[in-house]
């Protein structure tokens, strides 16, 4: 199971990076959180560009075989994109500085993104 929400990850990666996600984080919440394995944390410019992260990592996460959630689309400040074992979270640069995600999940180790 650990091999499949690695594989995730690394697709909702790469669906940030293609839109041009900024600042792109990923925590390991294995043996931390039971809410899931991993958390992917970036951010977008413009609430143009937070929905277009977010629905390349929806589609890409969906063509993977992921159930996938979202919340948060119409707003566009911090979109929550719920797929079991990787939960991503794209903000709107001014709520990332405020929200600092990294900071509460502090006892999670960081994944080098390759």
């Amino acid at each position: 199971m650990a091999g499949n929400s690695e594989k995730l990850l690394k697709t909702v990666i790469d669906g940030a990076e293609d839109k041009k996600a900024n600042d792109i984080v990923a925590l390991n919440l294995q043996g931390i959180s039971l809410v899931a394995d991993y958390f992917v944390i970036c951010h977008g410019n413009s609430d143009t560009q937070v929905q277009a992260i977010a629905t390349e990592m929806k589609k890409r996460a969906e063509m993977s075989g992921a159930r996938v959630r979202l919340e948060g689309m119409d707003t566009a400040r911090w979109v929550l994109i719920d797929m079991g074992d990787v939960v991503a979270h794209v903000f709107h640069r001014d709520e990332r500085e405020y929200y600092h995600l990294e900071r509460l999940w502090s006892d999670a180790k960081a994944v080098e993104i390759v």
